[in-house]
């Protein structure tokens, strides 16, 4: 089933999952959680400019085909991959491909991944934990910053697209135009740390440092989800995924340490909230 036409009801469908991922993890009205996020922005200057810098970066980021193209490396590792994993993305997909799941993971992998970000940002400034926003800057930017010289000289290309690996690449059946649409959104075609792997589970990962059981449900269930679309719709290899656990391990602890150090300068650390 076609569920996304154009990447403006991709966007759309973010919106309204930001809305309510805020609403039923913070259990505060989305207006009151852009209100805290604004005010936050203009109290602390270390979220400030960690804020700022993710935006750049994630800017920048859109435009990595492009420098791909000019470094032209011409390093390629995928029949190295595809000679250690054998078919397994093959096996996967065949076992679990059905029209159901491939509507369901395609708005986990195009619609919640997105709005994973933004609302983690909101729900924590709006429980007070600012602290807790700060290091999940900082660990999506970490993600994106060690990602990306691997994406630039270490070429793997995503399974489907390699002939040998006898893999159909699922997502047209829910975005038809997304290799139109998407990729020049994202700017990226390398898989090789799989950032919807290292940015979901970074996030997991962080939830489960606020005390916030209905957040960490929802952020632990998105990631599993995400991982799982991953080889469903034939993007990642096995080595993709490992990589992104690896990478969001280091993040989080990273932009922890990082976000502690800043809070000798007025940035709230993450209290231990209720429920």
């Amino acid at each position: 089933m076609i569920l996304f036409q154009t990447m403006q009801s991709v966007i759309l469908w973010s919106v309204l999952a930001t809305i309510v991922l805020v609403w039923v993890g913070s259990k505060r009205s989305p207006l009151y959680a852009v209100k805290a996020f604004i005010q936050t922005l203009l109290r602390s200057r270390k979220f400030l400019i960690s804020f700022i810098s993710l935006v750049l970066i994630l800017l920048v980021n859109k435009y990595e085909l492009e420098f791909e193209q000019w470094l032209n490396a011409g390093w390629d590792f995928t029949p190295f991959i595809h000679q250690l994993e054998g078919q397994f993305v093959y096996h996967f997909q065949n076992i679990f491909n059905t029209p159901i799941l491939t509507s369901i993971l395609s708005v986990f992998y195009l619609v919640i991944f997105q709005a994973l970000i933004i609302s983690s940002l909101m729900v924590y400034v709006s429980t007070n934990q600012q602290g807790l926003a700060t290091a999940t800057c900082y660990a999506i930017m970490l993600n994106y910053l060690i990602a990306l010289p691997f994406y630039l000289f270490v070429q793997v290309n995503e399974v489907w697209s390699y002939a040998p690996a006898n893999v159909e690449f699922l997502m047209l059946h829910a975005f038809p135009t997304f290799e139109e649409q998407y990729r020049g959104f994202s700017g990226i075609d390398n898989c090789f740390p799989s950032l919807h792997t290292s940015i979901s589970v970074t996030v997991a990962l962080l939830a489960s440092r606020s005390g916030n059981k209905r957040w960490m449900i929802l952020t632990g269930v998105s990631a599993a989800c995400i991982v799982f679309s991953i080889f469903y719709f034939g993007i990642h290899w096995l080595s993709d995924m490992i990589a992104g656990v690896a990478l969001a391990a280091f993040a989080s602890w990273a932009g922890l340490k990082l976000a502690k150090a800043n809070s000798r300068n007025g940035v709230s650390l993450p209290y231990q909230a209720k429920g």
